[in-house]
C-alpha cells in the first residue's frame, strides 16, 4: 500500500532533492518558464506554488520564510516585487505544466513550466474576442430554407 507517498523523491536523497526543487523555483521565478521532465515539472509545481501564494503578503516574516525555501535575495526580490501584484488576485493555479514530447537522448517525457499571468501568447488570445462559429451546411439545406420560408407566409 501506498498510503502518506504523496510526494515524489524522484530517485534523490532529500538534500538533493530540496537544492534541485529551490533552484529550478528560482529559475521558474526569474524566467518565468522552464523546460524539464514532467515529474520535475509537477514536483516543482507543489514545491512553489505555496512559496507564491506566502509571497501575497509582502511582510518581513513572510520574505524570510520564502528566502528559506529559495536561498537566492533576487528571486525572492522578483517573486514580491513583480509576481505577486500580477496574482493577487488569483485565488491558486499559478503554474501551468505544458507537456512539448520526448527528450532525444533517453526518451525522457518534457514539460513546459510556465507562470499564468506571464505567457504574453496566451493574454493575447484571451484578450481577443471569440470568433463566431460559423455552421456549414450542405448545398441542399441552403436552398430548402428559403423554400420553407416562402411557403410558411402563403399558407396563412
Amino acid at each position: 500500500m501506498r498510503h502518506n507517498k504523496a510526494i515524489n523523491h524522484l530517485g534523490r536523497k532529500s538534500g538533493h532533492r530540496k537544492a534541485l526543487l529551490a533552484n529550478m523555483a528560482t529559475s521558474l521565478i526569474l524566467n518565468k518558464r522552464i523546460e524539464t521532465t514532467v515529474a520535475k515539472a509537477k514536483a516543482l509545481k507543489m514545491y512553489v506554488e505555496p512559496l507564491i501564494t506566502k509571497s501575497k503578503d509582502d511582510s518581513t516574516h513572510s520574505r524570510r520564510t520564502v528566502f528559506s525555501y529559495l536561498k537566492n535575495k533576487e528571486a525572492v526580490n522578483e517573486l514580491f516585487r513583480t509576481v505577486a501584484p500580477k496574482i493577487a488576485d488569483r485565488p491558486g493555479g499559478y503554474t501551468r505544466v505544458l507537456k512539448t514530447g520526448f527528450r532525444q537522448g533517453d526518451g525522457a517525457d518534457m514539460a513546459l513550466i510556465e507562470l499564468v499571468d506571464f505567457n504574453e501568447a496566451a493574454l493575447a488570445s484571451a484578450n481577443k474576442p471569440a470568433k463566431k462559429a460559423t455552421r456549414r451546411s450542405s448545398k441542399k439545406a441552403v436552398e430548402a430554407a428559403p423554400a420553407a420560408e416562402v411557403e410558411t407566409p402563403a399558407a396563412e
